[in-house]
């Protein structure tokens, strides 16, 4: 044994003072506003939410107990239920086209050589170096009704062409734009670690190019696949700026629904209960990662 695992195993409360400062952090900045948001949504109205409970509308207030009337109240209204189904068509397609256009990237970095590896190495990460203002506002006014876009359909015959601007399908387009590079580096930084004896040993017993793939290389990645997935779909479903920025006034997806049941309605109970449907939301879709970690450190501890 080492002299410093001794003298770490001396002093069991120095792995406990070094992580005692960022668990205070997440708990009183992050725990201790996400326990009061449940309970406001829930009817609690004093402690931390009495300062804003005083100036609210529409709120349930429960002298009793807690109760659910917020998030029944909520599912009776017409607009959430629209927002909300928005929000998960748009987070599917996103997060779909997000898989597949990824994949094909990765497998092209992979196998490809030449001047057009090079050119789409460099130009599929590029996203990742605009900020997300200035691409949603550019995406606009390329494709909105006096952009490019309009002006070339026009010349071709085609002025009525509809614009996917201020629509779901314009948040759809942006949010793929920018996850993007994070799902494309992902994935090629997963096919890179595939020794390239199994991708030889495959095609030596005459496995097609859709064999090798979805047979070696979709279980062999699988991991990265489901992080790409966990991440996208966490990031669009609370995404605020690109649906702010190139949605549609109505449907909006929940990130500017709440904004707007905050600020311009002054419902802060019903937006604090919007954010806890999205966070359950968003646990369930992390539970699989954390699920594939598990069993990726089960593999890795058997092989061993």
């Amino acid at each position: 044994m080492r002299k410093g695992d001794l003298g770490m195993k001396n002093r069991p409360w120095t792995g406990f003072l070094l992580t005692a400062l960022p668990v205070a952090f997440l708990i009183i900045f992050v725990g201790v506003p996400m326990v009061g948001a449940l309970l406001y949504s829930l009817g609690d109205a004093g402690g931390i939410n009495s300062a804003i409970s005083q100036i609210g509308l529409d709120q349930v207030i429960s002298h009793h107990g807690l109760t659910l009337k917020v998030y029944s109240g909520l599912i009776r209204t017409p607009a959430f239920v629209e927002d909300l189904i928005a929000t998960i068509w748009v987070t599917i397609a996103c997060v779909a086209l997000i898989v597949v256009i990824s994949w094909a990237i990765a497998l092209y970095m992979r196998f490809a050589t030449g001047f057009g590896a090079r050119i789409l190495s460099v130009l599929y990460v590029v996203p990742m170096f605009i900020p997300v203002v200035i691409s949603s506002y550019a995406l606009v006014s390329f494709w909105n009704d006096g952009g490019f876009v309009a002006a070339v359909m026009s010349h071709l015959g085609f002025p009525n062409f509809p614009s996917p601007g201020y629509t779901l399908v314009g948040i759809i387009i942006a949010q793929v734009w920018a996850s993007l590079p994070f799902a494309a580096l992902m994935l090629s930084s997963g096919l890179k670690g595939i020794p390239d004896s199994q991708i030889e040993a495959a095609r030596d017993i005459g496995a097609s190019g859709i064999s090798l793939v979805w047979r070696v290389l979709v279980p062999q990645n699988m991991l990265s696949t489901i992080i790409v997935i966990t991440f996208s779909t966490i990031g669009i479903l609370g995404s605020f700026t690109i649906p702010y920025l190139t949605g549609p006034n109505a449907p909006q997806m929940l990130g500017v629904a709440m904004y707007s049941y905050f600020s311009t309605y002054n419902e802060p109970q019903q937006s604090q209960a919007m954010a806890i449907l999205l966070f359950l939301l968003s646990m369930g879709i992390g539970y699989f990662y954390v699920r594939a970690n598990v069993r990726a450190d089960r593999k890795g501890s058997l092989a061993r």
